[in-house]
């Protein structure tokens, strides 16, 4: 794991453009975006659909390459590697909670858990044993054996979150974790994050459009026009 209380930042993004294109047509999405996250930092990222938000955290992520400009995490250049090299970074480094959970509806909690670590070299035992550690933190080790269709919804964001956290990545992105949770549902949610975060000493980055949910973190940045602030534009 990083560790935390270092004077440098986890995550620099230094004049970051990204551009989508569409045929001959060019959409700018992101335009020298500059920001810097310490470790062991819970930071939300607001803004309108569309804005980049979502953009910003798969390049910070290193599931996309920018246009132009530098992403380090933890000192490293990720916008250098090569692909393969890029993917087993991912692999060690980067947790990813999803809005709609992505579990494989024909395996049980526990199997859905295991699944980042069959790109490791830990054996069967092993991994089982890690995957029963997560669905403890996340206090679902008595549904270990149950399908996603027989948990309610904020269950199988737990169980995202417990894939997730499986391989104690560097970082937690996390896309719209409550969007589709009622409130107390995602009000458990956010309780697990911050846990995560203050216990555990996660670094994580949270897309949202929920002002409560961005009430959970620590700092929260506005992103518009492909422009970080601290406020939300007019």
């Amino acid at each position: 794991m990083t560790e935390t209380g270092t004077t440098d930042p986890l995550v620099r993004v230094r004049d970051v453009d990204k551009v989508f294109r569409r045929g001959a047509e060019e959409i700018h999405v992101l335009g020298g975006l500059n920001l810097e996250i310490p470790g062991g930092e819970f930071l939300a990222l607001m803004g309108p659909s569309g804005s980049g938000k979502s953009t910003l955290l798969n390049l910070i992520g290193g599931l996309d390459r920018p246009s132009q400009g530098a992403i380090e995490v933890g000192g490293e250049r990720i916008d250098r590697l090569s692909d393969r090299r890029l993917a087993a970074w991912r692999a060690r480094h980067i947790g990813l909670v999803f809005q709609f959970y992505n579990l494989m509806p024909v395996l049980s909690a526990q199997k859905n858990v295991e699944l980042p670590l069959l790109l490791t070299h830990l054996s069967r035992s092993e991994r089982r044993k890690r995957a029963a550690l997560a669905l403890d933190i996340v206090g679902l080790s008595h549904r270990a054996g149950h399908y996603p269709r027989t948990l309610s919804g904020g269950e199988q964001q737990r169980v995202g979150i417990a894939r997730a956290i499986v391989t104690d990545p560097t970082l937690l992105l996390c896309d719209e974790p409550t969007g589709d949770l009622d409130r107390k549902s995602g009000d458990e949610v956010l309780e697990l994050l911050q846990a995560l975060n203050r216990e555990q000493g996660k670094t994580i980055v949270m897309v949202t459009h929920d002002q409560r949910a961005a009430d959970c973190a620590q700092r929260t940045l506005h992103l518009d026009k492909g422009t970080l602030s601290d406020e939300p534009s007019a």
